[in-house]
């Protein structure tokens, strides 16, 4: 069902007030989010005399800060959220990325389109530019605009994003909804969408943007295939301590090579290295049938898997893809590369349960952990299929289910660890 008018207005509202000097003072003197604690401290406001619709409203904030910690590091703390806003904001070192296209792209004012949060908004201000962010939902624009107080050259527009024309001079900044308006789930998130066809505005929108922008950049979920990228257009799969977070596409003087790339980055106690991968000019072939894979087996970070360059991991460690689009590659020796992970092959089986259980018990293994890319096997039903006893003193086994020059099989291996890049 679509979302109660009143109720939103009411939300609005009560992050108005939290806005307010009364409002700030209560979150500031909220002690660290614990569960365990919340009916004792919300009697003891109340008691205090403190409007009990604010009480809630404010411990609502204090849960989302702690929730968002994770995903926003230090600043989670100082913004206001909302429940889908929180799940959808851009991690600060990826708005930092974003927001250095734009400064290269030479513009010096961008249109934030369905600014959400203001986190992409917050790191362009940050990057010296002028912002107009522009967000339909009233309760998001709020939280919004007291997320961007603190930079005179950002400024928050309530509106859809349909009537907003960016010209030839200007920067586009486009993160469409991917959650659908209705029911909510028992965490109070929307269910959430991956279809451009579902996107909000629409994906024609976007591209009409970029047809007329300066420099126009979307965001979209890294599920974004690469078939649907316009001619002359980049797309950039992004992800960030493991995470695949977003694949970012980029028109126009944001264009840095045309075409596909990933973006790995990796949090340091210095800030963020990033990492970019490309696709290589004459990738080595998959295995051919009667191959022998291994001693080595590695797997492409997610930003790099979900791009579709497992080939050029192949290329850079000299192996080869275990069989076309299954995103595992083997390798003669170890290569230390920051955007694999490695794994020593042990054994290759047939993918019939009955097979592996008896090797598995021939080597005392009684509990698994399950990586399947490749084949239709539902690995939980594999995993039940086997029947091991899965006690505690039992040894423990990887298994990769996938293909080898076209055969389905069971790939037993064990994680390598290699050393961190600096």
């Amino acid at each position: 069902m679509p979302p109660d008018p009143a109720a939103r207005q009411e939300a609005a509202d009560l992050l108005l007030r939290l806005r307010d000097d009364a409002g700030r003072a209560l979150l500031e003197a909220l002690p660290p989010y614990d569960e365990a604690q919340v009916l004792a401290l919300t009697a003891r406001l109340r008691a205090e005399g403190v409007d009990p619709a604010l009480v809630a409203a404010a411990l609502t904030q204090s849960r989302l800060r702690a929730r968002a910690a994770d995903r926003l590091g230090p600043l989670a703390g100082r913004l206001l959220l909302t429940v889908d806003g929180a799940e959808q904001a851009t991690r600060p070192a990826v708005a930092r990325r974003h927001a250095a296209r734009f400064v290269a792209a030479g513009v010096e004012h961008v249109w934030d389109l369905g600014c959400g949060l203001g986190l992409d908004a917050t790191a362009l201000a940050e990057a010296g530019l002028a912002v107009t962010a522009v967000e339909r939902d009233e309760e998001v624009a709020v939280a919004a605009e007291a997320n961007l107080t603190a930079y005179p050259r950002a400024r928050v527009v309530h509106g859809d994003v349909g009537d907003v024309a960016p010209s030839t001079r200007d920067g586009a900044w486009l993160d469409p909804a991917r959650r659908t308006p209705g029911v909510a789930d028992v965490r109070g998130r929307t269910r959430r969408t991956f279809r451009l066809a579902e996107l909000s505005p629409s994906w024609e929108h976007v591209l009409s943007v970029a047809a007329t922008a300066a420099a126009t950049g979307a965001k979209l979920s890294p599920g974004f295939s690469a078939g649907d990228l316009p001619s002359g257009a980049e797309a950039e799969w992004v992800s960030l301590d493991g995470d695949a977070v977003e694949c970012s596409v980029w028109w126009g003087a944001a264009v840095r090579r045309p075409g596909i790339s990933a973006a790995v980055g990796r949090s340091t106690g210095d800030g963020t290295v990033w990492v970019v991968v490309e696709p290589v000019a004459d990738p080595p072939a998959p295995l051919a049938p009667g191959a022998s894979p291994g001693p080595w087996l590695a797997e492409p970070d997610r930003a790099v898997l979900a791009a579709g360059l497992t080939p050029t991991l192949a290329a850079v460690v000299g192996g080869q893809e275990t069989d076309p689009g299954t995103g595992y590659v083997v390798a003669p020796a170890l290569v230390d590369v920051p955007w694999a992970r490695w794994f020593a092959v042990e054994e290759v089986l047939p993918l019939h349960a009955k097979v592996v259980r008896a090797w598995l018990r021939e080597r005392g293994a009684g509990r698994v952990t399950i990586k399947k890319r490749g084949v239709p096997t539902d690995p939980e039903r594999f995993r039940a299929e086997l029947r091991l006893r899965g006690d505690r003193a039992a040894g423990e086994a990887t298994l990769v289910l996938t293909r080898v020059a076209g055969t389905p099989v069971v790939v037993v291996v064990t994680p390598v660890l290699t050393p961190s890049p600096t």
